[in-house]
C-alpha cells in the first residue's frame, strides 16, 4: 500500500473547458479523474482544491471505498452536482492508480471482459429532413450502428442537438451548446434560446418517419426531449413515435419528481432513459424498484465515479434496466475512458454515447481507447489508459462560457 503524496487540479480549454484531477502516491504512481461540469467548471475546481485535497494527502491510495465514504458520508453537505463531479474525479483517479499498480487495464478490476466491445450511437442532426437524412449518412460511414436523431423545428432558431457546421473528413462538428466570452470585456450571460413544444410535437414524428423509410426498420434510432415536456406532453410525444420503433425516448421531462414517470410508463411502451443529470442511485430509486425507465444515463464524471455508479448499475441489473451512459463532448477523454471500462465488464450494458473530441482535445489527452465497426473498447493500457499532457494543457487556458437558456414564446422561462 502506498499513500497519496500530491493532488494537482488542472484547467485546460482545448476548444472547451475541462477539469481533471491527478493524484500521486508515494511510489510515484499518478491517477487521473475527471471533474468536468460544463458551465460550472471552477465551481468543482474550487471544491477539489479548496475542500478535498487538503483532506487526501497522507491517506492510502487503497482504500476506494473507504474514501469514498469519507468523502460523502463525512461531509455534513452531501449529494448535488459540484461535490458529487469532485468526488467522482478523486474516486476515478484512484481506480487508475489501483490498476497501474497491478499492471492491468482497469476493467480487470471490476470483473474483467463481459463483451468484445461497447454498441455506441452518435449524433445525426439538421435543421430540416433532408439534412438529417445526410448526417445519417455520415455517421453510417464513420461506423455507427446506432444514431441520435435530433431536428431543428420550423418556426424556431437554434435548437439543442442541433449542429451548427461540419468538420473536415465529414466528420460533423461538435454541436457544443456553451457560448463563449464577448471580446472587449462584455457581460458574459447564458444565450437565451425560443422554444414551441406544440410545434415541436408535431414536427418529430415527421422527421423519424422519414428517416425510418430512408433506412429501414433495423438501424436503432434514438431521441432526446432534452426536459422539455409535461408527463402528459411526453406521453403523447412517446406514442406518437411508437411506430418507428426507437431504441429510446431520452429525458422526456424532468425527472426530479421521479412519480412523474408513472403517468408516462402507462401510456407508452417507448423505452425511456433518463439520469444524466442525476449524480446518486436516491435520484433513481423509484424509477428503478417500479421499473418507469428501461435505460439509466447517468456519467461517471457526475456521478460520484466508478465506486457509486458501479453500484447504481447493479442495482438497476436486479430490476432489467440496462445502462446507456452519458457521453458527449462535456465528458473529457478521462471521464470517458472511466465510462468505457464500465461500459465492458457491466452484464447490463445497453449502448454508449460518443461523440469524438476535438483534434486539440485528444493532443492534450493521450487516448488508448478505440471506436472499431460501430464499438468502442477501452484499450489494454495499464489503468484507464488516457494520460494528460501537462504543457499542451497550458496552452489552453480557461474560456468562460455558459449552456443557453430557454424560454416559451411568450418569454416564460422554461426547462434547457
Amino acid at each position: 500500500m502506498a499513500t497519496i503524496t500530491r493532488a494537482e487540479v488542472n484547467v485546460t480549454s482545448p476548444g472547451r473547458n475541462f477539469v481533471t484531477l491527478r493524484l500521486t502516491d508515494a511510489d510515484g504512481t499518478t491517477g487521473l479523474g475527471d471533474a468536468t461540469l460544463n458551465g460550472r467548471e471552477l465551481a468543482v475546481a474550487s471544491y477539489l482544491a479548496d475542500h478535498l485535497i487538503p483532506l487526501l494527502e497522507g491517506r492510502e491510495a487503497d482504500n476506494i471505498e473507504d474514501t469514498w465514504q469519507y468523502l460523502y458520508r463525512g461531509a455534513y453537505w452531501r449529494r448535488g452536482p459540484v461535490t458529487m463531479a469532485a468526488i467522482a474525479a478523486v474516486d476515478v483517479a484512484l481506480w487508475d492508480i489501483k490498476a497501474k499498480r497491478a499492471k492491468v487495464p482497469l476493467y480487470q478490476l471490476l470483473g474483467g471482459q463481459s463483451r468484445i466491445g461497447a454498441l455506441a450511437y452518435g449524433h445525426a442532426s439538421g435543421r430540416e429532413i433532408p439534412q438529417i437524412l445526410d448526417s445519417v449518412r455520415e455517421h453510417l460511414e464513420l461506423g455507427y450502428k446506432a444514431i441520435r436523431i435530433q431536428s431543428g423545428i420550423p418556426g424556431l432558431g437554434s435548437v439543442y442537438g442541433v449542429a451548427a457546421s461540419a468538420a473536415g473528413g465529414g466528420e460533423r462538428y461538435d454541436y457544443e451548446p456553451a457560448r463563449r466570452g464577448i471580446a472587449g470585456g462584455e457581460r458574459l450571460a447564458p444565450v437565451e434560446e425560443a422554444w414551441d413544444t406544440r410545434a415541436y410535437l408535431r414536427h418529430i414524428p415527421t422527421v423519424f418517419e422519414a428517416v425510418r423509410a430512408e433506412f429501414g426498420p433495423d438501424l436503432p434510432l434514438l431521441h432526446d426531449g432534452h426536459h422539455r415536456m409535461t408527463p402528459r406532453e411526453a406521453a403523447s410525444l412517446g406514442k406518437a413515435l411508437e411506430p418507428y420503433d426507437l431504441f429510446w425516448l431520452e429525458d422526456c421531462t424532468p425527472a426530479e419528481d421521479q412519480a412523474a414517470l408513472r403517468y408516462v410508463r402507462s401510456q407508452t411502451t417507448t423505452p425511456i432513459a433518463i439520469g444524466e443529470i442525476f449524480n446518486t442511485v436516491y435520484d433513481y430509486q423509484t424509477l428503478i424498484t417500479e421499473r418507469l425507465i428501461d435505460y439509466i444515463r447517468s456519467a461517471v464524471t457526475h456521478t460520484g465515479g466508478i465506486t457509486h455508479l458501479n453500484k447504481i448499475a447493479d442495482f438497476a441489473a436486479i430490476y432489467g434496466i440496462k445502462t446507456g451512459f452519458h457521453g458527449p463532448t462535456d465528458i473529457s477523454p478521462v471521464g470517458q475512458a472511466a465510462a468505457l471500462h464500465l461500459d465492458i465488464a457491466l452484464h447490463n450494458f445497453g449502448i454508449q454515447e460518443y461523440m469524438k473530441h476535438s483534434a486539440a482535445t485528444l493532443e492534450v489527452f493521450d487516448t488508448g481507447y478505440t471506436f472499431t465497426d460501430g464499438l468502442l473498447h477501452p484499450g489494454d493500457r495499464m489503468g484507464l489508459g488516457v494520460e494528460l499532457n501537462d504543457d499542451l494543457a497550458a496552452k489552453h487556458p480557461y474560456d468562460p462560457a455558459y449552456l443557453p437558456v430557454n424560454r416559451l414564446l411568450d418569454g416564460t422561462m422554461h426547462d434547457w
